[in-house]
């Protein structure tokens, strides 16, 4: 089986304990693809040049980052520039053979590019123009399963590849717990995000209230109704993944002592097949 892990870009999180992990279970014979995000690093080196990060709220209340032609730019040198070196570079020192890759190589992750985006002003809805992200339509895992049987460990980050509505390509913004998702789910794979919590709370600001499990709708409902903030995004990314193809998701702590083996045993929010509805799984047979 396959397993894909997401290490957030949260400044609480320490990737260390994962990349020990991921070699542990590479030398036991799993197959691992690597994904992380890093909005706090493009955040920080956006303010060192001098530069204020913009974030937008949709009509529908869920506030995104406004990716400009400057920040995809910083983007592209953040990312695959020096986060994922830095995951690569980390990797190989555990005797791990990673390659690292951006959505854009071999058209890895592909989808349409979002230029304008409608976004609510004092109030007022409007139409913001001259945006660089996107929505993952497709993955190529036929490349990641050639790397995986040839022994390599994928790294991946964005930006992906988004179609221009005139032709071509422009290299855009992808949220990355989605970009993960759409991985896991073409793959068939069990998914693992890890992030600064031990995974999704009822009530937020008591990790005693951690849900353990989501196997039926209404299960699912309850995790969905508990998560706010950033919790928002993966559980919508973890939609996704179960939509597509995965056979599991687990929201689990990157902190903890080996994350992955412990989220895959059972730790963190484990969210499974089951958890959607009849419907969901029709419309993700189509």
């Amino acid at each position: 089986m396959t397993t894909v892990v997401k290490i957030g870009g949260a400044r609480a999180v320490d990737p260390a304990g994962a990349l020990a992990d991921v070699a542990k279970l590479v030398e036991e014979g799993e197959e691992v693809v690597l994904t992380h995000g890093g909005s706090t690093a493009v955040d920080e080196t956006l303010e060192e040049l001098g530069e204020e990060p913009t974030y937008v709220e949709t009509p529908g209340g869920v506030v995104g980052r406004f990716t400009d032609e400057r920040t995809i730019d910083v983007f592209k040198m953040v990312m695959p520039g020096k986060l994922n070196t830095d995951l690569v570079e980390a990797l190989q020192n555990e005797g791990v053979n990673a390659v690292g890759l951006t959505g854009t190589d071999g058209k890895l992750l592909e989808g349409k590019r979002k230029s304008a985006v409608r976004v609510l002003e004092d109030g007022k809805k409007k139409i913001k123009r001259g945006d660089h992200s996107g929505t993952i339509e497709s993955v190529n895992a036929d490349l990641l399963e050639m790397l995986l049987s040839g022994g390599y460990t994928p790294v991946v980050s964005v930006p992906v590849l988004g179609k221009e509505k005139s032709g071509g390509y422009t290299a855009v913004n992808a949220d990355a717990d989605r970009a993960a998702a759409a991985v896991a789910g073409a793959l068939g794979a069990d998914l693992v995000l890890l992030t600064d919590v031990s995974g999704v709370y009822e009530d937020p600001e008591d990790e005693s209230t951690k849900i353990d499990s989501a196997s039926t709708p209404e299960a699912f409902e309850t995790v969905k109704s508990a998560a706010e903030g950033f919790m928002t995004k993966k559980v919508m990314a973890a939609e996704e993944a179960l939509e597509g193809g995965a056979a599991s998701v687990v929201v689990a702590d990157a902190n903890a002592e080996e994350p992955i083996s412990s989220a895959l045993a059972g730790e963190g929010t484990t969210l499974e097949p089951g958890a959607l509805d009849a419907e969901s799984e029709t419309e993700a047979a189509q």
